[in-house]
């Protein structure tokens, strides 16, 4: 055969197989069926649209983070009456195998401030930034009354010798002087002078009133915390929601639909020191505070490389 005419031939086999190419697809027999349940609820999201692997992944999780956690709260309630520091050290270890158990990777960028009473002021968007915050630092934390009524994890908070407070004005006062009692003992606190959490796309301002106490601390320290990695890659602004904890958001399904993602990271910056003896009042020093830490966040959530900071120079010479 030629080549014209296997040109020919192939012509014809085009122009008889074109009609049949031009046919509609066969309708499927069996419609496609969805799930019913309801995506805003945590069975919902248990029983939805999932992969399966994320589903055994988060039921695994949650099983031996609460294994754990039977085991350490005995361990932890001993060394609580015992003399000297090991519960600190032990809380510190807790929350270092609660976050490797949850698949949270955390990466520390400068040093805490050497020695005791420290004042950690940090950002606040997520129940998460307990754990990031108690695995990187030797200290206990402020949290609101209500946390201390939460099953579970009131015991856990209270092993942790965290100090509660409630909002209303007429316990300040004897609030903020338990805090100070507890500076003055040489343990060092973790304070979110936002006074709530936000979707963890920014940082709101700071409320001084919070910062009353730390005429009492040897030095303040500010702290930026970001979760800025996601299965592996750099978080944006459409995932800030998962690791964020806000509004009427419920506890139970906000862990479950974290637990269920994997190579997720938090990236906490240590700031410079600020000795709160060199501002003039707790304004001044709240202002200082919130200038670093925001600079901090806003660098983590660009996914730029971070540093730690101080007070720029016209704060300080502003204030000092």
């Amino acid at each position: 055969m030629t080549r014209w005419q296997a040109h020919m031939a192939r012509m014809e086999a085009a122009r008889l197989t074109t009609p049949e190419a031009l046919r509609p697809p066969r309708r499927r027999r069996k419609v496609i069926s969805f799930s019913q349940s309801d995506p805003d609820t945590i069975w919902g999201d248990v029983l939805g649209f999932r992969p399966l692997g994320g589903r055994i992944r988060a039921a695994r999780r949650i099983a031996t983070i609460a294994a754990w956690t039977l085991i350490a709260l005995p361990v932890q309630a001993l060394l609580v009456v015992l003399p000297g520091k090991a519960h600190v050290a032990f809380g510190k270890f807790y929350w270092r195998a609660a976050a490797w158990l949850m698949g949270l990777r955390i990466q520390v960028v400068g040093a805490p401030a050497a020695g005791r009473s420290v004042l950690f002021v940090s950002n606040h968007s997520s129940w998460l930034d307990i754990v990031a915050l108690g695995a990187a630092l030797d200290a206990c934390f402020v949290a609101k009354r209500e946390v201390g009524e939460w099953p579970v994890v009131s015991w856990i908070a209270r092993l942790g010798r965290t100090v509660f407070v409630s909002r209303s004005r007429t316990r300040t006062k004897g609030e903020a002087g338990l805090i100070r009692e507890r500076l003055g003992q040489g343990d060092s606190i973790v304070l979110f002078p936002e006074g709530t959490t936000s979707d963890g796309s920014r940082v709101m301002a700071f409320r001084s009133a919070f910062l009353s106490v730390a005429d009492h601390a040897r030095v303040v320290q500010p702290v930026s915390l970001v979760f800025d990695r996601l299965g592996g890659l750099p978080a944006c602004r459409r995932d800030r929601p998962l690791f964020a904890w806000y509004g009427d958001m419920e506890l139970g399904s906000h862990f479950w639909r974290l637990a269920r993602r994997h190579k997720t990271r938090a990236t906490i910056v240590l700031h410079a020191p600020l000795d709160p003896a060199a501002w003039q009042d707790r304004k001044a020093l709240t202002a200082a505070c919130f200038e670093v830490v925001n600079e901090g966040c806003a660098t983590l959530r660009q996914n730029r490389p971070p540093q730690p900071l101080s007070p720029s120079r016209h704060t300080v010479a502003d204030h000092a």
